[in-house]
């Protein structure tokens, strides 16, 4: 199997990141962003998608949490696009439903190369930690856009943490099964021959 690992980083007024992600990991993570529930979430879809991952964000945090989140997940999404190269005998399609006590998640993807992001659900309170809640929406519409993924999640549930933790779970399972190699397909998963 090739290597499918990535190393990308952007440097912008905003923020100032570093993301290395290898898709065929073990779960190991180091991320830093300065919003710790984030940090959180990351190692979260690090150890339930068994990706090594490292992130490192300097952003302006004075100012709120948007930037940081949505450049991470700019920065991942471009990592997950060059890690997969021509996605060569990748599943491709995958669905998961993940609970957390009264919180469900489920998440339906296409590593199509079409980004496309639709969301049912609310979150219950409108910030965990220093993560403002809608962000983590955010954070999947960005990531989808940003790695070429058709994304579907869903969400619901009484605790905002539970909700947005059930959502990056399901998201990390979901793109582990998407992602793993079908030793039956020695092309890619599409009849135009190409993805």
């Amino acid at each position: 199997m090739t290597d499918r690992t990535a190393a990308v980083t952007r440097e912008t007024a905003e923020t100032d990141i570093e993301v290395t992600l290898d898709i065929d990991g073990d779960g190991e993570s180091t991320v830093d962003t300065g919003v710790g529930f984030f940090d959180h979430m990351l190692d979260s879809f690090a150890t339930h998608g068994l990706f090594d991952l490292t992130v490192t964000c300097d952003g302006d945090l004075e100012i709120d949490d948007h930037h940081t989140v949505e450049d991470v997940a700019i920065t991942l999404g471009e990592a997950v696009t060059e890690a997969l190269g021509e996605k060569r005998g990748i599943q491709r399609f995958a669905d998961r439903k993940v609970p957390l006590d009264e919180a469900v998640a489920g998440v339906v993807v296409d590593v199509s190369g079409r980004p496309y992001f639709a969301f049912d659900g609310e979150f219950s309170q409108g910030r965990v930690g220093g993560l403002t809640s809608h962000m983590a929406k955010h954070f999947c519409r960005s990531l989808a856009t940003n790695a070429g993924l058709t994304l579907h999640v869903e969400v619901s549930g009484e605790n905002a943490h539970h909700e947005i933790e059930a959502v990056f779970k399901g998201l990390a399972r979901a793109l582990d099964d998407a992602t793993r190699i079908d030793e039956r397909r020695s092309d890619v998963a599409s009849t135009k021959g190409e993805l």
